[in-house]
């Protein structure tokens, strides 16, 4: 996308929310891809793209500066993986070649260099695989394997499949299981020279950014020099208190670096070659910038960091809750990478980098550059439109008291009107949407997003709450919300609302709230606890408490142990905290939007509260979409959503959406 930098032309006062805008349903439903995952080996750059246009498929993509960029599969194959029901990392790339899991069937595929079709390693019903990884010199192909073939909860397991190159091409040795046991397993990584595996795991009622494990093995080899198994295996950090430990990656050197919040807050630490076959060792702390290095691992295959060949690394360190993206050399010198990337950049073997552009005036795009010299050529946007400077809201950092008594500041992200063509008419003061994020362990970030424009360029402003619980500002504000969902939450949403009506910059008649999934029911509760908000907008938002904690998948099954307190024995507390609990106290209109095929949050729970709701004489209106699940992916269901809550809007404010 790019921005025109004409002046400002006449904007008419128009009233707010009827504004005529450039960011359209077509844009936002349709014609805009989702792009996620760089990646890169040697010269070629890799990218995950989800197509709203082909019911939501995911493609894998794949750019040379030769032959420019093309699909990488057949369109019958659409990528992704439902471990953890989230996924994450569903491919690997390595040695020209590619590993993929096929998302509706499960199917884990192998596409060997230079072959015309991909070799199928496993369709087994019930078998999910993520975190793909190709070993240092592709002899293997390592992931996390969920087993959902018998009763209870699935078993997970680290697994390989040995590569022999053949004269043929490759051939693909059978399923290896590595290592079982843990609840959960993630990050398997083996060192430079082939020796030694490292991998995280963890155990319920941990979530990974509570409580984790390094761990390390000894890798065991056949004549053949193939992956057979595991020896030695210990514990390296995380044995003797809780710390989160995640993203264990190896130096060029052999030094294991991993992510830990052992200080307060996640940064990069080391191990030395020398310390690794050694149990609970001393991490020694990487030179690397300050700010909260790390993010919540609900998706396999997020990347903080990338260590260097040369020594040093790249790292996107977030400081005031703003991301910014440094460099540090074998010494430690830090220099800013002069980007926005929204995962670090990987490097290619020409020196320079690829990563996914994600600044705050301009649509996401895979890019190619320096960090000296930005972006130097732009791979694949993610549309092709041009806006004017004037259409794009950039976010103000806000901070607003979250404790009377105290001195704690919470952060938002604050979103004035923009419109090239229309102005809050004299007098009035525009009304605002408080967005409330998902998680609830997630983040309000900067980059563009048209879950913000496409309010802000109709007239709304937008306050995006960054409430105690959210990452990237240390262990001590997540751990406000341990045993507080629902309480503190609430109130920080409550109170940056209200800190911005006493700064006179928004409607305090006109103010509604809106959230997804953990951020559905804050919304929900907070209708409950304060008469400041006029509407309440919940997309496959939780509703009660007592049904999530017996019906949720695997990941999530003892999350709210920490969130809530311990099931069922906090029983009468869950039931206390649920929206379902509450609906009489909700006066306010509301909207939910649901998707059939949720797993995460099941169906039920939207439509008990709607009935409940109506019952009670409040106005609510429940949106259910056929085969969608816990988040968004179709076009047409994209459309239906946005319109509903445009109108919906339109009718609680008394304005007209522009056609």
């Amino acid at each position: 996308m790019s921005v025109s930098t004409t002046p400002a032309p006449a904007r008419q006062p128009l009233p707010c929310g009827s504004w005529p805008s450039p960011v359209t349903v077509d844009l936002v439903a349709g014609k805009a891809l989702s792009l996620s995952e760089v990646s890169a080996d040697g010269a070629m750059v890799y990218w995950l793209e989800r197509r709203p246009a082909e019911k939501g498929r995911t493609v894998l993509r794949r750019w040379q500066e030769d032959l420019g960029a093309q699909d990488v599969l057949p369109a019958v194959y659409d990528v992704g993986t439902r471990v953890h029901e989230y996924g994450g990392a569903p491919y690997a790339v390595g040695h020209g070649h590619v590993a993929f899991s096929e998302k509706k069937s499960g199917a884990l595929w192998f596409f060997a260099k230079n072959t015309e079709a991909p070799l199928c390693l496993s369709h087994t019903d019930g078998l999910r695989y993520a975190d793909l990884r190709f070993a240092p010199d592709a002899s293997c192909l390592l992931a996390v394997r969920e087993d959902h073939r018998t009763e209870g909860e699935a078993k997970a397991a680290l697994v390989a499949f040995a590569l022999t190159p053949t004269e043929k091409g490759v051939q693909a040795g059978p399923e290896q299981v590595l290592h079982m046991g843990p609840d959960f397993l993630a990050a398997p990584s083996v060192s430079p020279d082939g020796r030694y595996l490292a991998w995280i795991e963890w155990q319920h009622p941990n979530m990974p950014w509570d409580s984790t494990r390094l761990c390390g093995a000894t890798l065991v080899r056949t004549p053949e020099g193939q992956i057979s198994g595991l020896s030695n295996r210990h514990v390296l950090a995380g044995a003797t208190h809780d710390e989160s430990l995640i993203e264990p990656r190896w130096a060029a050197d052999g030094t294991l670096q991993v992510v830990s919040d052992r200080t307060g807050s996640w940064t990069v630490w080391c191990i030395q070659p020398q310390e690794f076959e050694q149990c609970d060792v001393a991490l020694t702390p990487a030179p690397v910038p300050e700010g909260e290095i790390g993010q919540p691992a609900w998706v396999f295959g997020q990347r903080s960091y990338q260590p260097l060949p040369e020594g040093g690394c790249v790292v996107l360190a977030v400081q005031d809750g703003t991301t910014r993206c440094q460099i540090t050399d074998a010494a430690g010198a830090v220099t800013r990478f002069h980007a926005h990337p929204e995962q670090c950049p990987v490097r290619l073997d020409d020196g320079r980098f690829a990563w996914l552009e994600a600044p705050c005036d301009a649509l996401p795009a895979v890019v190619v550059g320096t960090a000296q010299g930005g972006v130097a050529h732009v791979v694949q946007r993610a549309a092709d439109l041009t806006l004017d400077r004037h259409d794009i809201s950039k976010p103000e950092t806000i901070r607003f008291p979250v404790d009377p008594d105290g001195p704690a500041l919470g952060h938002a992200f604050f979103y004035a009107p923009a419109n090239s063509r229309a102005r809050v008419p004299e007098g009035e003061k525009p009304p605002m949407i408080v967005l409330v994020h998902g998680g609830p362990t997630a983040r309000a970030q900067e980059g563009f997003s048209f879950k913000v424009q496409w309010w802000t360029s109709r007239g709304f402003a937008v306050l995006d709450v960054n409430y105690g619980g959210s990452t990237g500002f240390g262990r001590a504000w997540r751990n406000r919300l341990k045993g507080a969902w629902g309480v503190v939450d609430v109130a920080d949403c409550i109170a940056a609302a209200q800190h911005m009506v006493n700064t006179g910059r928004v409607d305090p008649k006109r103010l509604a709230i809106r959230g997804s999934s953990a951020g559905g029911m804050t919304v929900l509760v907070a209708l409950a606890s304060s008469s400041l908000f006029a509407a309440g907008v919940s997309l496959y938002g939780v509703t009660d408490l007592r049904a999530l904690a017996a019906e949720t998948h695997k990941f999530e099954a003892r999350y709210l142990d920490g969130l809530i307190g311990p099931w069922p024995e906090a029983e009468s507390v869950y039931l206390e905290r649920s929206p379902i609990s509450v609906v009489a106290q909700i006066k306010a209109p509301v909207l939910m939007l649901q998707g059939l095929d949720d797993t995460v949050v099941p169906p039920n729970q939207a439509h008990s509260m709607a009935v409940a709701l109506q019952k009670a004489g409040t106005s609510c209106t429940l949106h259910e979409f056929a085969g969608e699940g816990h988040g968004f992916r179709q076009e047409s269901t994209l459309r239906r959503a946005l319109a509903a809550e445009l109108s919906f809007y339109g009718q609680v404010f008394g304005f007209t959406p522009a056609s």
